[in-house]
């Protein structure tokens, strides 16, 4: 048996000695560690990194996804391609840890590796995988592929990850204080607990549960019929779930029943917390909803010559340092599309996970106007797009593919693909300006922006999600101001692009050119406020100090 100081292999901080099992679907620890999507893994990263930083008695319960998420390619006419790839990871332990998960009422092995603290510097890890030789094919492919489009599939990776975590926890006799739901895939945790205490009020004590979405779509639920079936509720009938949770109807919504079973909950903006009480206020028995905004691991993403040199106040090294980390930017760009790209020109980069929702084509609309923009020999700018959407949502691979084919003839615009952590990491080095666009409170939180604002980029944003605890207009960024909210969704759009581009056009570009002392003081002031209140570590804390030690 694994020993606990094999696990962790530091002494936790007395400050932090409440123990707290982390569960999410993904982790974005490392590049070469391809378990994750986006912003859900970016966030559970960094606060895996932070809580290591910190010393915190916390781990980490996850999935070993064979294929991880997707590579992101491009087919024969340089369009975006999704491949499944295999992955082998021969940094995990193999704990030698096999047990069985009850999923369609057939027992399923899952075996348990480790990612230990000292690999990556995070807190320790546990990855979930059914790929193994006790289990037939159907089994073996419940940890294939992250997201997985087959909805039964679905199922069993949240019983997996749920029941399967908490099962493991037992075997190595340790017992959380705290189980934190990272977003609701792991909710079959409540029913494993609530077969073990036999009372709501028993798990309420024990679990914690952060929700990430902003719109009622995008809350994963399925039928009651297929859950039964697929043994999601443990032993539980669905007469017994509908009576335990106050939840009528054919269909079961993980993030109400998230609700539900934990004693508190957080939204991952202050925005996000008051949509959060409005979306499910009005259901009883539902615990209280706070917020704790997102925040990423600076000791990861920032870049410790340019930190130095912010630190010391020297413009020079500060310029200096930042076009080295454009020149490695654009031998990405080079490489990927034949285009040179100059570090002394203003660069603009959206990229985050492509959603219609985040409009990666907004500053595009007036196409006429976008060209002008382009085409200015006198203030010149260019642009990169990157992102990953989800392999089967097709609007936004059209997307995709619609700006990289109106890109394609303009020496100046890039898209590049492979949006990981690594391509993330030289995107906020190498970029002048961050661009953020969504629909107004349609993101809960984001976080690229924190990260480029420790890299010297500035953010241009709505302000959504985390940007209005940090953003003071033409101080540390530049505010596009929302379109009224009673407009139609296609007036907005059309208002808000018209104000990115009077941004752009008006005050961004020409004070980069004409005016560097105040581009260099909106830089400095932005690295200067972006932490300590965006750094990973207030996250990690304020975790312990709001919902971990008030159960």
């Amino acid at each position: 048996m694994i020993s606990k100081n094999d696990i962790f292999g530091y002494k936790p901080d007395k400050k932090y000695s409440t123990p707290v099992a982390y569960f999410s679907m993904e982790f974005a620890i490392d590049q070469s560690l391809k378990i994750y999507s986006g912003g859900l893994g970016f966030l559970a990263g960094s606060h895996l990194r932070s809580a290591y930083e910190l010393k915190q008695n916390l781990v980490g319960i996850g999935m070993l996804w064979k294929y991880g998420y997707y590579d992101q390619l491009r087919d024969g006419n340089a369009l975006m391609k999704p491949e499944f790839i295999e992955k082998n990871y021969f940094f995990l332990v193999d704990t030698g840890i096999v047990f069985t998960v009850p999923v369609h009422d057939a027992p399923v092995h899952v075996k348990a590796f480790l990612l230990k603290p000292e690999t990556f510097g995070s807190a320790p890890l546990f990855l979930l995988s059914t790929d193994i030789e006790e289990n037939d094919e159907l089994s073996r492919s419940i940890t294939h592929k992250l997201y997985d489009l087959n909805e039964a599939t679905r199922i069993a990776q949240s019983l997996v990850l749920g029941v399967g975590g908490a099962m493991l926890l037992e075997i190595l006799q340790m017992e959380p204080k705290v189980y934190h739901m990272n977003e609701g895939h792991s909710l079959p945790l409540n029913f494993y607990l609530y077969a073990k205490y036999k009372n709501l009020d028993e798990v309420k004590k024990r679990v914690v549960f952060t929700t990430h979405t902003p719109e009622m779509a995008g809350n994963e639920s399925h039928g009651y019929g297929l859950l039964k079936e697929m043994s999601f509720f443990y032993h539980l009938q669905e007469h017994e779930v509908k009576s335990l949770l106050g939840m009528d109807g054919d269909s079961f919504n993980y993030t109400l029943a998230a609700l539900k079973f934990a004693g508190k909950a957080n939204g991952v903006s202050k925005i996000h917390g008051e949509v959060a009480r409005k979306m499910w206020g009005s259901n009883p028995g539902i615990c209280e909803i706070t917020s704790v905004t997102n925040a990423q691991n600076k000791t990861y993403w920032k870049d410790d010559l340019l930190e130095d040199a912010f630190s010391k106040n020297n413009d020079e090294a500060i310029i200096r340092r930042k076009k080295e980390m454009k020149r490695q930017l654009f031998k990405v760009v080079a490489d990927q599309c034949g285009k040179l790209f100059d570090e002394n020109i203003l660069t603009i980069v959206w990229a985050r996970r492509f959603a219609g929702y985040k409009r990666a084509d907004l500053v595009m609309q007036n196409w006429d106007r976008f060209i002008k923009l382009i085409n200015n020999t006198q203030l010149p700018v260019q642009i990169i797009w990157a992102g990953k959407p989800y392999p089967e949502d097709y609007g936004a691979i059209e997307l995709f593919n619609q700006i990289m084919n109106r890109v394609k003839p303009l020496a100046n615009c890039a898209v590049l693909t492979g949006y990981e952590l690594a391509l993330s990491a030289l995107l906020k080095k190498g970029s002048d300006v961050w661009l953020n666009n969504p629909r107004m409170y349609r993101e809960a939180s984001g976080t690229s922006g924190m990260t480029a604002a420790m890299n010297g980029s500035v953010n241009v944003s709505l302000p959504d999600g985390w940007v209005p605890e940090f953003a003071k207009d033409k101080e540390n960024s530049f505010i596009i101001t929302p379109a009224p909210d009673e407009l139609p969704v296609e007036e907005k759009d059309k208002q808000e692009a018209s104000t990115l581009m009077d941004i752009l056009e008006n005050t961004v570009i020409p004070m980069y050119y004409n005016n560097q002392n105040n581009w260099l003081k909106i830089m400095k002031q932005a690295s200067k406020e972006i932490v300590p209140q965006f750094d990973a570590g207030r996250l990690a804390d304020e975790y312990y100090k709001i919902m971990y030690n008030v159960l």
